[in-house]
């Protein structure tokens, strides 16, 4: 009797391990940040809500969280009142996405996002995917720093390095996460990252030369307010069309050469999707790119990975591929429009018509 009352006892003092408590905790706090990343998505970058769903699942949460890492990253010139305070941000981002990746918890939702989906992206892929996408997210943060004070671009090729290194950055990450990792598809992202990144700075003229007039971003394009007026086009570009700064801030879309400034940035814009369409259809076709890659010898840009067919490699990346058709929609609204950025209609229901479209035909 003793033996068995001593025995009760014990058990009743044994602390209960909730093990299956924290596990389960830790569940409700990831759904809890995707559905802030998803929120945010739909609020101030529309198309990337719609094409989230459209990226194979297993790469849908680092979409998102960089996506809304993006959103969160441009709005900080309008949410600081000096140059410090938006270092202090920026200085905040880089110490959550290094802790996030070194696997210490965070209670920010993007950072909780990114920090699930990488644990599971080691545990499928292996520690290299991993590494992969926190270089990639580590590259977006460095490039917005660079241009949190929304310094000019000097020439075509300034903007083109930013798009790059924005819009590229984010479908290079996404595609490592399918996970794919092939010159090919990343030679492609490369352009159509460009499209983007050209199109969201013509995107968001009205906001930034009219600061005063709150506007919600689309696409994360550069800030939706700021303190100043700004002009964001290349300054080779405006010189050739005789653009001055002063005269678009007072008289908006009637300044002189404005509409023939953004019809060149539109035009290499377009080009790019162009180039992507003709190297999709020579990679199908098993006739090669076409053309070099300008970062194919680039350590980042890995070939070890892939299903070892190319038109399997774009099936299998072309939700990632797709962003180039809000793009060309976009373009061609602004064309529509005679190249007046603050004249362009929302894309209304023809943007999920075009992506549906896209997907049904594997073509963009």
């Amino acid at each position: 009797m003793n033996r068995t009352f001593l025995l009760r006892s014990s058990l009743r003092r044994l602390p209960v391990q909730p093990q299956h408590r924290r596990a389960l905790h830790s569940f409700e706090k990831v759904d809890e940040a995707r559905a802030h990343c998803h929120k945010q998505l739909e609020l101030h970058d529309y198309d990337a809500h719609l094409i989230r769903r459209l990226i194979p699942r297993q790469a849908q949460d680092v979409y998102v969280a960089l996506r809304a890492l993006n959103l969160e990253l441009a709005r900080i010139p309008e949410a600081v009142s000096n140059p410090t305070l938006g270092a202090m941000r920026i200085k905040f981002w880089k110490d959550a996405i290094n802790n996030t990746f070194s696997g210490r918890g965070t209670r920010e939702p993007i950072s909780t996002l990114l920090g699930s989906t990488a644990q599971q992206l080691e545990e499928t892929t292996g520690r290299q995917t991993r590494q992969t996408v926190k270089f990639w997210t580590s590259r977006l943060i460095q490039t917005r720093e660079k241009h949190l004070d929304n310094p000019p671009f000097t020439n075509m090729a300034s903007l083109e390095d930013y798009a790059e290194n924005i819009y590229s950055t984010m479908m290079y990450a996404t595609l490592a996460a399918i996970p794919i990792r092939s010159i090919d598809m990343d030679h492609l992202a490369s352009h159509i990252g460009k499209a983007a990144g050209i199109a969201a700075v013509l995107r968001s003229i009205p906001q930034l030369v009219a600061p005063q007039i709150k506007r919600s971003p689309n696409a994360g394009a550069v800030s939706s307010v700021t303190k100043e007026p700004t002009l964001l086009l290349p300054l080779d570009v405006m010189a050739e069309h005789g653009v001055k700064e002063e005269d678009v801030f007072r008289h908006g879309p009637q300044a002189e050469g404005l509409s023939e400034a953004i019809f060149t940035v539109a035009t290499r814009a377009n080009d790019h999707l162009i180039t992507a369409r003709e190297m999709m259809k020579r990679l199908r076709a098993g006739q090669g790119a076409g053309h070099d890659f300008e970062h194919q010898h680039d350590t980042e840009h890995m070939d070890d990975i892939s299903t070892g067919n190319v038109n399997s490699d774009i099936e299998a990346s072309f939700g990632v591929l797709i962003e180039a058709v809000p793009v060309n929609h976009f373009l061609d609204n602004l064309q529509a429009a005679d190249f007046d950025p603050f004249a362009v209609k929302p894309p209304g229901w023809k943007g999920p018509w075009r992506l549906w479209k896209a997907t049904s035909s594997k073509n963009f």
